[in-house]
């Protein structure tokens, strides 16, 4: 993800790995749709460095020269997961556009029923709207954490201004902080596609999930990428292969009260953070916050990602 624009004063970036286990909160989540005799309730997350063939700024953002082409690219790979969902018995499906500005997807591609997320600041992050009530949680398009030597675009949340972040004392990546908070609500996360450091990283942290590689990466820059037809493809049968196998799938939980560690790029963030009687300093450029749960976390690290005193309105 590369929030547009508003992350400036405070921001922060890590990566890395969760000591924690995976723990059934719910027998629902382990049911088909044939088992329970209900639709599947789908959550779908979508960040873009991890789409077939994104390898630049030129893809990412509303002044590279690709980008209208990759928002249809990056819609395709969406709408490919959607029809295994729907193939499988799902009924309501929620798609968060959550990369950049979080207005990428091209939402009249989208069939009448799904409903998109879309624009920042939102409770929930790249999770807004997902509730204990859904099923299972899906990634399209992830990228690799900003501590991994490999990776195309490898960043976690801002590939401008954070260094590092942790739970628990465990640098994660965006796609495993998601996992857990997803699995706070007790919503396993059954499927990711991305490039090949992101996948492997991914399945490093969660177990036996379904991936998707969708290119190898060369470099931060340089990929050797699947055409955006054969991703499309490969994330379809994938996804397929996902929800035949709901059984195997758990929500990652992390212990409760979750510590948060952020460091920054740059000073003055630590500094100024650490004014607030609820934030440590832990070093020159690292703040410590202990929330609740993950939603108290999430909040916070929405707050300081997004932040800035000069936002109008």
């Amino acid at each position: 993800m590369r929030r547009f624009g508003l992350r400036t004063c405070f921001s922060l970036l890590g990566a890395g790995v969760l000591a924690v286990g995976f723990v059934s909160l719910r027998e629902a989540t382990a049911q088909t749709a044939g088992d329970s005799g209900k639709k599947l309730k789908v959550y779908i997350s979508v960040d873009m460095e991890g789409v077939a063939g994104t390898v630049t700024a030129d893809q990412l953002g509303p002044s590279g020269f690709e980008y209208d082409r990759f928002r249809h690219f990056m819609t395709n790979e969406t709408l490919a997961a959607i029809r295994a969902a729907k193939e499988a018995g799902a009924g309501d499906i929620v798609v968060s556009d959550s990369h950049g500005n979080g207005e990428n997807l091209l939402i009249e591609e989208f069939p009448k029923d799904v409903q998109i997320v879309r624009a920042w600041p939102r409770h929930g992050g790249m999770m807004a709207g997902l509730d204990p009530s859904f099923n299972v949680a899906m990634f399209i398009g992830y990228h690799a954490s900003t501590t991994n030597p490999k990776g195309v675009r490898a960043h976690t949340f801002s590939s401008a201004h954070y260094a590092r972040v942790t739970l628990n004392g465990n640098a994660v990546t965006e796609g495993e902080y998601n996992a857990a908070y997803a699995g706070a609500k007790g919503v396993p996360v059954i499927f990711v596609s991305g490039d090949d450091a992101a996948t492997a990283e991914i399945k490093s942290r969660l177990g036996d999930i379904e991936t998707v590689e969708t290119k190898k990466s060369l470099g931060f820059h340089s990929a050797e990428t699947l055409t955006p037809a054969a991703s499309c493809d490969k994330i379809y049968a994938g996804a397929k292969a996902a929800f035949a196998r709901l059984h195997d799938f758990k929500p990652y939980v992390i212990k409760t009260p979750v510590t948060l560690e952020i460091t920054f790029k740059n000073y003055t963030p630590a500094e100024l953070l650490s004014y607030l009687r609820v934030v440590q300093r832990v070093d020159s450029h690292t703040i410590r916050f202990v929330g609740k749960d993950m939603d108290e976390i999430d909040d916070f690290e929405e707050f300081v990602g997004n932040y800035s005193s000069d936002l109008a309105p």
